[in-house]
């Protein structure tokens, strides 16, 4: 399916984005391994968060919808049921590397995980590898591939070191970790802290401090059961970015996002565009923060211009989602913005890398993609063209915003994979120009 997004005039009024993705998964995940019921008000209602609803209700959770609300019934910390099928993840890599890490101690239970055909060229060694040091049996297609299976096992606990920062890989560990005494997750670089937040709400033992080398340390020791609190979803930075850059690449544009996630573990892309110039006035979390409760904020986004800027792999973890949307940024700045050590996006939804440049360069952009990030020349905008999305949600909201600040419109096919994070975009951004 294809749509189109002509040029706009200003976009303009106040909007409440969808819930946050990340925290969604965790919080049903959390959830399903709580062992008194968990309300959930906010939830994603997306393709991705649906996977996640459906595979706990597999391992054995109680999911009920009240009103604006969802209540899961968990089935405990170490009670998981194995399924007699293998448990489904759709397209949810977020659900496809944390679930085994509770699933790794389920002693004497074994599980199947498969998806949709972007996850099975999706690999899974990086969090194999350390559920094996600490005990757990993982058998993989061709050795690092979906469909795998997990086999639960008595864990030991471990000091580990990730060779790439990676808040999934990181997450996974942690919630294996609740069954092990204490394990320590090591990062050289931040990155999204929403697993531990999730878990001191859940009265785990939770702690995350930068140690003297300047690593981050996060650490979780040996819990009996979880017991959560109501939880509310916070506006997902992610799929607020999308509006932010439309509303700072289409002239005379003022919007206010109400309700959005504004944890210091996500915000990078707003400190990007402060770096470029671009207006977004907003009360973020301090860097270095680590409470329970998830911040939250209005975001005051305007249309202004834009100089270039050079993002390194210091500040990759903590935008890795919104690097797209940097190149689309740099099309329109004043001088060649580059990515660097962002080597992650060629193994998400899509080789992001490639399908961001050859998406733009088919647009007008000058681009060109590096082996771990890209370059781009600014040319003061774009001409406009077709983009594919190849079945990435993010790459057909990066061609919808595209299409918008473009002289001669985008036509966008596979919009509906935008579906995956953003349902209703297209209405949203009808909205605002309205």
């Amino acid at each position: 399916m294809s749509a189109r997004f002509d040029p706009s005039g200003p976009l303009r009024g106040r909007l409440r984005v969808p819930a946050d993705k990340s925290v969604s998964h965790r919080a049903a995940i959390v959830g399903a391994m709580a062992s008194e019921p968990v309300r959930v008000r906010n939830y994603l209602e997306a393709a991705d968060t649906r996977s996640t609803l459906g595979a706990i209700r597999e391992l054995g959770a109680i999911v009920e919808r009240r009103d604006h609300e969802l209540v899961i019934r968990g089935c405990g910390l170490r009670h998981a049921r194995a399924p007699a099928e293998r448990i489904d993840v759709g397209n949810a890599g977020t659900l496809m590397r944390l679930l085994p890490g509770w699933l790794a101690f389920q002693e004497g239970s074994s599980f199947e995980l498969d998806g949709d055909a972007s996850i099975r060229r999706r690999p899974v060694d990086r969090i194999a590898e350390p559920l094996r040091l600490m005990g757990a049996q993982i058998d993989a297609r061709e050795g690092r591939f979906p469909p795998f299976t997990v086999h639960g096992a008595a864990l030991s606990p471990i000091e580990y070191e990730l060779p790439v920062a990676s808040a999934q890989v990181k997450s996974c560990l942690l919630l294996a970790g609740l069954a092990t005494g204490e394990t320590t997750v090591i990062e050289p670089i931040p990155t999204r802290d929403h697993t531990e937040r999730m878990l001191l709400r859940a009265g785990a033992t939770v702690e995350r401090a930068q140690d003297r080398t300047g690593a981050w340390r996060s650490t979780v020791g040996n819990a009996d059961e979880l017991e959560l609190d109501d939880v509310e979803i916070p506006g997902d930075l992610s799929s607020a970015a999308f509006l932010i850059a439309a509303g700072v690449l289409v002239k005379g544009s003022s919007l206010v996002l109400e309700g959005v996630g504004v944890n210091w573990t996500r915000t990078g892309f707003l400190r990007i565009l402060e770096r470029m110039g671009a207006t977004v006035l907003t009360d973020a979390e301090p860097v270095g923060s680590f409470e329970a409760e998830e911040p939250v904020a209005e975001l005051d986004v305007r249309h202004g211009p834009l100089e270039a800027t050079t993002v390194g792999a210091g500040e990759v973890p903590l935008a890795i989602d919104e690097l797209p949307l940097v190149a689309l940024l740099g099309c329109f700045a004043e001088g060649d913005s580059a990515v660097t050590g962002a080597s992650e996006l060629r193994v998400k939804e899509s080789d992001r890398i490639a399908t961001v440049v050859d998406g733009l360069r088919g647009l007008g952009a000058d681009i060109e993609a590096t082996e771990d990030g890209f370059v781009v020349r600014g040319a003061g905008g774009l001409r406009g063209g077709v983009l594919n999305a190849h079945g990435d949600h993010r790459l057909a909201l990066l061609g919808a915003v595209a299409g918008l600040a473009s002289s001669e419109g985008v036509e966008v096919e596979g919009i509906e994979a935008a579906a995956v994070s953003y349902p209703g975009f297209a209405d949203d951004l009808a909205a605002l120009a309205s």
